[in-house]
């Protein structure tokens, strides 16, 4: 196995440090992030601690201190793998099952506000990770403020995350070198007769022995109707000879979980399914020239489903072009017809080309970071159409 890729602990406490100074001048005197273990994202930026069943939050001062809420069962976990120490445990982070825990010594909101030293009622508590906040966490908060102005403040963390350091875009790159092999291994298994599982069952082998700590998504191996599905999951189906089948792979790497994914055909391509695979491909391709450092994110978003219309392929779009990408697979920000951002070098994406028509779908999708001029592809470009000899 290759050396292993961190993040170093002095960058995580550098996060703190910057996002302490962003809420300050937000005018906020505590903020508060929450995750759940499908987006740890906004818990793990600045901790490297990542839930299991239960939930957990990070509360950030204003001096740059902070603190780790963890739930009654994670106290011992969370102390061997969070980077920051200063860990209490609160009933709000328990999982779901909704355990009483009568004996349990737990602590309230009030205790880890007065270790930070946040004083008074009438505080500005900032909320990130606001989607993966749940009603106990609100209603435990309020209980213990009830004066205090609660506001969703998702920017702070996001402008944070936005521009990748050095540390992150190796991880980002080993998880790519990794998801590489995975779909080598999985196109040189794959057969009539074999199932989407089976496949995925490869490519899990695959991730873990090169080093990946856990798939960066619930990797898929689709075919035919399923691959119509923008979200879905692999199934018990066997694949047959004339099958158009989706891949999308990924390995996680110090939380960074980068994909790839491409369609592959069981036999020659032919018909609509070559038309909208081909589509697809040239769309990719597209959006691969258009990003760059200074580029509008709306005028690509914008110019992409331009292109649809005139290609009459908008009734198959679902989404694009890009989506962000860096410590889960689908981050902020999107790009979309909405956006209001410019790119800015070291800002990640994933190139996700994905179009669906009734019976199936196609989606072409890699990694690209931001540079001036020609950005730089993160894995190998997916220009090939395969077709597996039957």
């Amino acid at each position: 196995m290759m050396d292993r890729v961190r993040i170093p602990e002095e960058e995580y406490f550098g996060r703190i440090k910057k996002a302490s100074k962003l809420m300050e001048e937000a005018g906020l005197d505590v903020l508060v992030t929450h995750c759940n273990e499908a987006d740890y994202s906004f818990v793990r930026y600045f901790t490297n601690y990542w839930p299991l069943f239960e939930t957990a939050g990070v509360a950030i001062g204003r001096d740059g201190k902070a603190a780790l809420m963890v739930g009654p069962e994670s106290s011992k976990y969370a102390a061997d793998r969070s980077v920051l120490k200063d860990i209490f445990t609160l009933l709000e982070y328990r999982e779901s099952a909704d355990p009483a825990y009568p004996e349990a010594k737990v602590s309230t909101y009030k205790d880890v506000f007065e270790f930070l030293g946040v004083k008074g009622s009438n505080l500005r508590i900032g909320i990130a990770g606001y989607l993966v906040t749940n009603p106990i966490q609100l209603e435990g908060l309020k209980r213990c403020f009830p004066n205090a102005e609660i506001i969703r403040n998702e920017e702070i963390v996001r402008s944070l995350r936005m521009i990748k350091s050095v540390n992150e875009l190796a991880c980002m790159q080993r998880g790519f070198d990794i998801v590489k092999k995975a779909t080598e291994a999985v196109m040189a298994e794959i057969r009539p007769g074999v199932t989407e599982l089976q496949m995925v069952g490869i490519a899990q082998k695959c991730i873990y022995e090169h080093g990946a700590e856990y798939e960066g998504l619930p990797m898929y191996v689709f075919s035919e109707k399923s691959t119509s599905h923008a979200i879905s999951r692999s199934t018990y189906r066997t694949i047959e000879k004339g099958d158009l089948v989706q891949l999308n792979l990924s390995a996680k790497i110090e939380g960074y979980s980068p994909s790839i994914g491409m369609p592959i055909s069981m036999g020659p391509l032919v018909g609509e399914k070559r038309d909208l695979v081909e589509f697809c491909l040239s769309m990719h391709n597209w959006t691969l020239e258009q990003v760059k450092v200074g580029a509008e994110a709306s005028k690509i978003a914008k110019d992409f489903y331009a292109k649809a219309v005139e290609a009459r392929m908008q009734d198959y779009f679902v989404y694009g072009p890009c989506h962000g990408t860096g410590m889960i697979e689908v981050e902020a920000p999107w790009m979309e017809t909405s956006s209001n951002y410019k790119l800015q070098e070291n800002m990640t994406f994933q190139v996700d080309t994905y179009f669906s028509a009734e019976k199936f779908g196609c989606r072409w999708e890699t990694g690209i970071c931001v540079k001036p001029g020609k950005s730089l592809l993160l894995s190998e470009p997916l220009g090939k159409i395969y077709e597996i000899p039957c």
